[in-house]
């Protein structure tokens, strides 16, 4: 029998979207406001599920405490209060949207859970704006 455990998580971020090889005016008809030259932030809430079968040792699917420090080491510590385009080195190269993050966190928390462990990430940019990712 498989369950999904879920913990939430908080990180505050300033980004700015934009190509490098696009002018301004193009950047600006692209992605308008989040093109400012001066970046601009957001609160985002992150969503953290794990599925697996429960251990029939300790009735868990992941311990919480293992859960809350790969959050923490792998996004808090990561992204918190840093400016993504020039503070993470993940988007030196790579556009900061809520697509992008997500995907970027999904493989850096992957990449610390068990191999029979499931792992979807949704991570909200604003109450409206959310997007998820579960490695398919």
């Amino acid at each position: 029998m498989k369950v999904t455990v879920s913990r939430k998580a908080h990180f505050n971020a300033a980004h700015r979207l934009y190509r490098k090889d696009w002018d301004f005016d193009k950047n600006n008809a692209v992605f308008g406001k989040c093109n400012n030259p001066n970046y601009h932030g957001h609160n985002y809430e992150l969503i953290a599920s794990v599925t697996g079968e429960i251990d029939k040792e300790t009735g868990y699917v992941i311990d919480m405490k293992v859960l809350k420090d790969i959050i923490k080491s792998e996004v808090e510590d990561a992204f918190d209060h840093k400016n993504l385009n020039i503070e993470v080195p993940e988007f030196k190269d790579l556009n900061p949207t809520a697509e992008n993050i997500v995907v970027v966190i999904y493989n850096k928390m992957k990449a610390k859970l068990p191999a029979n462990l499931e792992l979807e990430v949704t991570l909200y940019e604003t109450p409206r704006n959310f997007v998820s990712y579960n490695g398919k």
